[in-house]
């Protein structure tokens, strides 16, 4: 099936999202984040299938996210306890915080393996790239923590999503001039 640009990036956006627009949806439906992780859990298997379906592929990365949500979703429904929907997003967070700080301090360069036949820049380039996001995702864990033990869940959902993709999205613009500098 061939889809036109605009339903591509339909497609696309809800793979990428259909998750955790899940969860924000059946949250403020119910009010209750453990009945929400249902949504979340629906959300990320839908995502999956519209993205095989319509793709003809699972993609990589909405794979690992969507099981991870899965998998934290389960233990928050079968524990009946929301903290573990809480810290999913500090244990990816950290996850790819070590990731990236651990490639680096192993001489290896994460990013520049993940990315670089996207981008061309030299190796100085993709390190100062690599260790900004190492840090940058271990902000977010601890950011997450300190919102989901600080605030109501009302507000930690939406820090959540739209919250932290908000985030992602304006960091990765903040490194735009590092990544023209040595384009």
């Amino acid at each position: 099936m061939t889809l036109s640009p605009g339903a591509k990036k339909f497609v696309t956006g809800f793979v990428d999202y259909g998750w955790p627009a899940g969860f924000v949806i059946a949250y403020f439906i119910t009010r209750d984040t453990v009945q929400a992780t249902w949504g979340m859990v629906a959300g990320a298997a839908l995502a999956l299938i519209v993205g095989f379906v319509f793709e003809k592929r699972i993609a990589p990365m909405p794979l690992v996210a969507g099981l991870i949500a899965v998998l934290f979703g389960c233990l928050t429904l079968f524990f009946h306890d929301d903290r573990f929907i809480k810290i999913k997003p500090t244990v990816t967070s950290v996850a790819f915080g070590l990731f990236l700080i651990g490639g680096m301090i192993l001489r290896k360069n994460p990013l520049k393996i993940l990315l670089g036949k996207a981008f061309q820049m030299p190796d100085e380039g993709w390190r100062k790239l690599s260790w900004r996001y190492g840090i940058f995702f271990l902000c977010v864990a601890a950011l997450n923590e300190f919102i989901w033990r600080t605030q109501p869940d009302a507000t930690w959902v939406l820090f959540r999503f739209p919250g932290l993709s908000i985030t992602h999205i304006l960091f990765g613009f903040s490194q735009v001039p590092l990544m023209m500098k040595y384009a």
